[in-house]
């Protein structure tokens, strides 16, 4: 395994995506940029209530919508910073998956900030993914890129991260990748918790069915729940369609809906949002 020395760098300040990078959904529109950045809380909070892994039933979590809050030590600054670092350590050394730890390249910790009020959750790490340490850098990374673009926010403004750390191995493909299994996201399901807790963001972003899965322990279509609020530990959570649906997808309508819950999640963030954005492919 090759562990690659930028991506604790990373976590504090991420790489830019270079404009030379192939741009597959050029139709997603950048014109409009924020202004002005959300107010961050005065106090932080962390949910009490707690996610829990059965254990007995591999890949079933179980997650309470009701909380209670209170004030901790999670403030913005140095401290989250050596949290998530002390974390990335951890993850960065796991080998609870052998066949994971074999095939992997690098392990995906995750990238932003470490204040982020928004947070996008995808599933695993592909093949770009892999080979750079870091979380959506291939084309669907691109086109969520410019998604977050189109918001008025930047990658380095919020945090990306995945349900699992490794690359599902495929030995029996020559390219490729396949959906992590349940035993493998309940496994590395810990980590993103952690990162959930010391992040506290506002708003989470659930990119596909996979991390619908994830982060609640059960399958749920993503056609049925695309673009209606969840909760995880009183957070709110928008599922929607992963970018690389888009890129196989590329119907005005799919671009609508995927941009319908962008707004919604700004709207939660309490951002400003113009007339121009409203109008985004309709």
């Amino acid at each position: 395994m090759i562990i690659n020395p930028a991506v604790l760098n990373m976590i504090k300040s991420p790489k830019s995506i270079k404009s030379t990078r192939q741009q597959t959904a050029a139709s997603f529109k950048t014109e409009t940029k924020m202004t002005n950045k959300p107010e961050l809380p005065s106090k932080s909070v962390l949910m009490t209530t707690d996610t829990k892994i059965d254990h007995t039933q591999p890949g079933v979590i179980t997650t309470q919508e009701t909380i209670s809050s209170k004030e901790t030590s999670f403030e913005s600054g140095s401290n989250k910073n050596e949290l998530i670092k002390s974390l990335a350590r951890e993850v960065l050394s796991c080998t609870k998956c052998p066949h994971l730890v074999k095939a992997r390249k690098n392990v995906v910790f995750g990238v932003g900030t470490v204040d982020a009020e928004l947070m996008f959750i995808g599933e695993a790490p592909g093949a770009d993914e892999d080979a750079q340490g870091e979380p959506f850098v291939g084309l669907a990374g691109q086109l969520l890129t410019r998604i977050i673009i189109a918001m008025g926010l930047s990658r380095d403004r919020v945090y990306i991260a995945n349900i699992l750390k490794c690359r599902p191995d495929t030995p029996n493909q020559t390219s490729g990748n396949r959906k992590p299994t349940l035993i493998e996201m309940q496994t590395c399901f810990p980590y993103l918790k952690r990162q959930i807790e010391i992040i506290q963001p506002k708003v989470i972003v659930a990119l596909g069915a996979t991390a619908v899965e994830g982060l609640f322990g059960k399958q749920m279509p993503i056609t049925k729940v695309r673009g209606e609020l969840q909760y995880y530990n009183g957070i709110p959570v928008i599922p929607t369609y992963h970018p690389a649906y888009l890129l196989r997808n590329q119907t005005k309508a799919a671009k609508r809906q995927v941009w319908e819950d962008m707004l919604k999640a700004m709207e939660l963030l309490k951002m400003p949002i113009s007339e121009k954005q409203r109008g985004y492919f309709l």
